[in-house]
């Protein structure tokens, strides 16, 4: 995309227009030409467990985003310069109904799949990523999962409720949407209900860092521990905000003290470069509990970081094939 074609802050204030991510292009639709890369939003919240609101978090997390400049500082590239990228609005969810809901999103990821275009995800709480893998799967059958996170996500249920935030990822693994032997999940910490909750986990086949491992890890190493696991696969990376310490990600629905600074979990992301990401998004961002947009703007950082990484894996493989 032509950055020339975007507004700059130089010369267009941050604070005016309507609110795209970065302010890109708003397009509904998969039009010509087509892009690489669908940002859109997915404003459902009905399956929270605890403190609602995340359905706010799209609109939060584009509002703060026009505080972002184009060019990635770690990368040294401009990801537009690269790729086209557009904003798609938001999925129609609608409140109180899950079912309906997954359809909707299903139906519009399967849209951007089918036309070869990468879509990020703006939740939301993280019941959404179930309607997400369902399309993405379909397309070219199940994918490895890199999950931030500080829950694991993959209980049976919730009050005898098979579909909330706390139960996607076993249902993932049940409908054969993720290859949990090239799955992992990164971050978790915090109490849990019994003792060994988490060997249910091991036991899907994720391979598990738990917050305590990482306080001992570089952020190179991490990623080196995340390429292992995913390679050769098509790969989906799930970013739940409260994988950090809630010092640096306040807004946010089940918070669990002790985790990943914001400068740790953005230096692992940006290390992620090499790995065929086939989707991406960003959840449980509540801006109800972020009065300072803090967690907003790492959410919408962590997004950008997301483009730097396809751009930097397309600039290669162009780079080789030359």
């Amino acid at each position: 995309m032509d950055d020339a074609t975007l507004p700059s802050a130089t010369q267009i204030p941050r604070f005016s227009g309507i609110r795209t991510f970065m302010r890109l292009p708003y397009a509904p639709g998969i039009g010509t030409p087509r892009p690489d890369i669908v940002i859109a939003g997915i404003p459902f919240d009905t399956a929270a467990s605890f403190r609602p609101g995340a359905r706010f978090g799209p609109s939060a997390i584009r509002n703060i985003s026009v505080l972002l400049r184009p060019s990635n500082q770690f990368h040294r590239i401009n990801a537009l310069e690269r790729l086209r990228v557009v904003d798609a609005g938001d999925v129609l969810a609608v409140p109180g109904e899950i079912a309906r809901t997954y359809a909707n999103l299903e139906q519009r990821w399967a849209e951007f799949v089918s036309a070869g275009v990468v879509p990020v995800g703006l939740g939301g709480d993280h019941s959404v990523t179930l309607g997400e893998l369902r399309a993405v799967a379909k397309a070219g059958g199940p994918v490895a999962l890199v999950q931030f996170d500080s829950h694991s996500d993959t209980w049976d249920n919730y009050w005898g409720v098979r579909y909330t935030h706390g139960t996607g990822f076993r249902r993932a693994c049940e409908e054969g949407l993720l290859d949990p032997a090239y799955s992992i999940q990164v971050g978790l910490r915090g109490s849990e209900y019994a003792p060994g909750d988490l060997d249910d986990t091991r036991e899907l086949g994720f391979q598990v860092l738990l917050a305590q491992e990482l306080s001992s890890m570089s952020p190179v190493e991490v990623a080196d521990v995340i390429r292992a696991r995913t390679a050769g696969r098509r790969v989906f990376l799930s970013f739940d905000i409260d994988f950090f310490d809630p010092s640096c990600a306040p807004g946010t629905g089940t918070p669990e003290v002790g985790g990943p600074t914001s400068a740790y979990g953005l230096q692992v992301v940006q290390r992620l470069t090499g790995i065929d990401f086939v989707g991406f998004d960003v959840v449980e961002v509540l801006p109800a509990h972020d009065p300072s947009a803090i967690t907003a703007l790492l959410g919408a950082t962590l997004i950008f970081e997301f483009l730097a990484l396809v751009a930097v894996r397309r600039a290669a493989a162009a780079t080789r094939a030359n």
